[in-house]
């Protein structure tokens, strides 16, 4: 979840930096359109479930409990990986799940 949070932050900041070099009356028009942005977030936010869903069940489920506030020591405990294991898998799970989201985002604009 904080990684769909931080992709739709992203996008945003993108957004609202365009739109602060448009004049007014485009500024007033992107406005009028308001509904169509929390759209666009919430299809991110299911394209994210979908490949976090697709990630090895080790990456997965070590993400998973990292993004609910497990240490890496009580991850360890539940999944009865090692703490390098555990890090391991983290790392790789977001360097994969970080690439599979650049490109759905770029193949959607």
């Amino acid at each position: 979840m904080r990684i769909a949070r931080n992709v739709c932050i992203d996008d945003w900041r993108k957004k609202s930096a365009e739109l602060v070099n448009d004049d007014w009356q485009s500024a007033e028009h992107a406005v009028s359109g308001a509904p169509e942005p929390f759209f666009e977030q919430h299809e991110r936010a299911q394209k994210i479930v979908r490949e976090m869903n697709s990630l090895p069940p080790e990456q997965r489920q070590c993400l998973e409990l990292k993004i609910q506030g497990y240490s890496y020591e009580e991850t360890s405990a539940r999944t009865g990986l090692s703490i390098d294991a555990v890090k391991s898998h983290l790392q790789n799970g977001r360097r994969m799940l970080w690439k599979r989201m650049e490109a759905a985002l770029s193949e959607s604009q």
